[in-house]
């Protein structure tokens, strides 16, 4: 019987690598992706132009779908050993609370109490950490044009979000990486040591933080 992480999740602000992760993740693993799809999204690029405008419709279309890749994933094939997502559910509340006015948010929660969010429980979370510098210099560098428009202080106060949502977070198992000097995308001895990590990681909180080796 394979011992492998059964549902694994990758998590973190924008630009520190989670889908190219979880891109890897699945090949390695042979399975099924799940992926939050942010491209599909028709609000995103009106919400990095002007997020007041934008941040309504934004969210609430993140969140509908979101709703919908969760009935598909319990209704997928549950033989499948494992399954990755670059996404959890919780995290959309996160950018709600981030981003939402006080009437905004009470309206987004009004759709989300009616909405069956019934996701599975990770069997381990790998969440991606980074300091804001680096994932400026990430986002510019993939060049997705209306993500160049993303101000530092927009993503201080997320990765503080997320820092504080993981801080507290206990219902899976929990990988924490410093992504700070590892590219775990494009170098193979890097991803190779981290997968290591994410097939040990089983119960609790672990720690990735390697050493700044490259330098």
């Amino acid at each position: 019987m394979s011992q492998d992480p059964g549902y694994i999740v990758v998590e973190g602000p924008i630009g520190v690598g989670k889908t190219s992760l979880a891109r890897r993740l699945a090949e390695s693993f042979g399975t099924e992706l799940l992926l939050e799809g942010a491209e599909d999204n028709p609000f995103l690029e009106r919400f990095y132009r002007n997020p007041r405008e934008g941040a309504l419709s934004t969210q609430l279309f993140f969140l509908l779908q979101r709703a919908e890749q969760m009935q598909q994933l319990r209704q997928g094939d549950m033989f499948r050993p494992v399954r990755v997502a670059d996404f959890l559910i919780e995290k959309d509340r996160l950018f709600a609370q981030l981003t939402l006015d006080e009437q905004e948010y009470r309206l987004y929660e009004q759709v989300y109490a009616h909405l069956t969010l019934d996701a599975p429980v990770p069997d381990l979370v790998v969440y991606l950490q980074a300091p804001v510098e680096v994932l400026l210099a990430r986002i510019q560098k993939r060049g997705r044009p209306h993500e160049q428009r993303m101000d530092a202080d927009y993503l201080r106060r997320l990765s503080e979000a997320y820092a504080g949502f993981f801080h507290h977070y206990s219902a899976a198992p929990l990988l924490i990486v410093n992504t700070s000097h590892i590219d775990p995308v494009s170098n193979e001895d890097d991803y190779q040591a981290l997968l290591s990590e994410v097939r040990r990681a089983r119960r609790g909180r672990h720690y990735f933080n390697p050493m700044m080796a490259a330098l």
